[in-house]
């Protein structure tokens, strides 16, 4: 392997997936964050879910507005349902994998809020459920996909799909778009 080949090509595929992102979520964004403040706004919350990497970045963006983004600035009512090991365990082994979630919203999820699933493929199953969960309990059913949106088209409203098959490039932006989305709350909420 050429590792200097390797470096180059990382990057450029990199900056290539972000100009498309760009292009391609900035009207999707710009409708989350509308529905984000709203939810706020009227004491409701935003939700995160999604699995391994994807449940990674929940546990980060829910972080990001509870405690702090850019100032120190009144919290932000949000949380990542990928956090009690209790619940994910007692879910998986009573209810199955595939809905872990979607219980979780049912617990807790209330009308107006806001539930964000994160899925690089658009397909993951308890991540569709928990989605469909939202929906029927007119919470809003928003989503981070990638690739073709896979099932998650026609399901998430909005939908922010990153255009890009390689697992790796979809993340890197599902992290930036949920980084933007802390920053832009913040601003549209008038914390900052």
């Amino acid at each position: 392997m050429d590792i200097d080949t390797f470096y180059s090509a990382e990057f450029d595929e990199h900056a290539d997936v972000m100009q498309q992102t760009r292009d391609a979520c900035a009207q999707p964004f710009g409708e989350l964050l509308s529905r984000c403040a709203q939810s706020v706004r009227h004491g409701g919350k935003i939700i995160f879910f999604g699995n391994g990497g994807s449940a990674a970045d929940c546990q980060h963006l829910a972080t990001e507005l509870t405690i702090r983004y850019k100032t120190d600035r009144a919290p932000i009512a949000a949380i990542a349902l990928t956090t009690d090991t209790s619940a994910l365990t007692a879910g998986g082994n009573d209810l199955g994998f595939e809905n872990i979630f979607s219980r979780q919203i049912e617990a807790i999820g209330k009308p107006g809020d806001v539930a964000i699933g994160i899925s690089t493929s658009g397909n993951s199953e308890n991540v569709i459920r928990a989605l469909k969960t939202a929906q029927a309990r007119d919470i809003v059913a928003a989503a981070f996909g990638g690739k073709d949106g896979g099932k998650l088209v026609g399901l998430a409203d909005p939908l922010l799909i990153v255009p890009s098959d390689t697992t790796a490039r979809i993340q890197e932006m599902h992290i930036m778009l949920g980084q933007m989305l802390c920053g832009a709350l913040e601003i549209e909420l008038g914390l900052v």
